[in-house]
């Protein structure tokens, strides 16, 4: 059995040794390509075809107040006795204002879901072709990119769907301007919102690879970040109050905390990046000496 190198660094030359030219390479990304947009296909036939139970269990669930998140919330009312905290009653209906509406959202949903499931098998079809122009050392510190990027992805999708999108949900459906104005939102709205912060918590999870490459580039430091540590968390708690727009403290608090940790890996990711350019520029000034 071949090494991992060896066997990344045959995927990019041809049967007789000699390297790729440069539309063999894209022959390569092309096959990449449609192997990771069959998965997400497939995964989105899967979800389309299943529609039904996915929007009553899954996509819906916010909307209710049987959803997880709002019991343990009550549950957290009754041993702290913040009344505020439970949630008994989301106050709003849902409607399609369109003819083709529900099919629409039906097929936009499917697609989105096909995306979030094939999401780990995409990003390796796309790794095994960026991995072969890597030096040997930078893949030595890739190692495991595919699982850390796949964990911390869904680490932030569930993070997002029950945290963040049911505070945010109860708090938009219970702001009135006037009693008489009711909240009837539209389904393609509603599904846009739970999208965008399931998604989105699902991209703010890949700080950590983010100061990676970053400091694989030398954009970025341990130092820098450390020194910058204060202003970071002011920005996390903007960034959690936008994101919950509730005024409860409660809730922006538990959304920082997530994000407060995130950074301080982020530190920890970048001092690991500087600790190995150190140790391989040693090594080369070892190896200069010795010539």
């Amino acid at each position: 059995m071949k090494p991992i190198d060896q066997e990344f660094d045959s995927e990019s030359e041809i049967e007789d040794g000699s390297e790729m030219t440069f539309l063999e390479h894209l022959e390569e990304l092309r096959w990449h390509l449609v192997r990771a947009i069959g998965s997400i296909a497939v995964f989105a036939v899967l979800a389309f075809i299943y529609i039904r139970e996915i929007y009553d269990l899954v996509i819906l669930g916010p909307s209710s107040p049987t959803f997880w998140t709002y019991r343990m919330m009550c549950k957290l009312s009754e041993k702290t006795g913040f009344a505020d905290l439970c949630v008994d009653k989301i106050n709003f209906t849902l409607q399609s204002r369109e003819v083709g509406g529900q099919f629409t959202m039906g097929l936009t949903a499917s697609l989105m879901i096909g995306l979030l499931f094939a999401f780990p098998y995409a990003f390796w079809e796309l790794w095994r072709f960026i991995m072969p122009g890597l030096r040997p050392s930078e893949r030595r510190a890739a190692r495991g990119a595919v699982f850390f990027v796949t964990t911390l992805f869904f680490a932030g999708v569930l993070f997002g769907y029950y945290i963040v999108s049911p505070l945010a949900l109860n708090f938009l459906a219970n702001f009135q301007l006037d009693p008489r104005i009711v909240n009837e939102f539209d389904i393609t709205s509603y599904i846009s919102t739970l999208a965008t912060l399931t998604l989105g918590c699902g991209l703010t999870f890949q700080m950590p690879i983010a100061a990676f490459v970053l400091s694989k580039i030398g954009i970025l430091t341990p130092q820098f970040m450390r020194a910058y540590r204060r202003h970071a968390l002011v920005v996390i708690l903007v960034v959690a109050a936008v994101i919950t727009p509730s005024p409860d403290i409660y809730s922006q608090i538990l959304v920082a905390i997530p994000l407060a940790l995130l950074y301080e890996v982020s530190i920890w990711v970048s001092g690991y990046v500087q600790r190995l350019r150190l140790k391989d520029e040693q090594a080369l000034m070892k190896d200069g000496y010795d010539d």
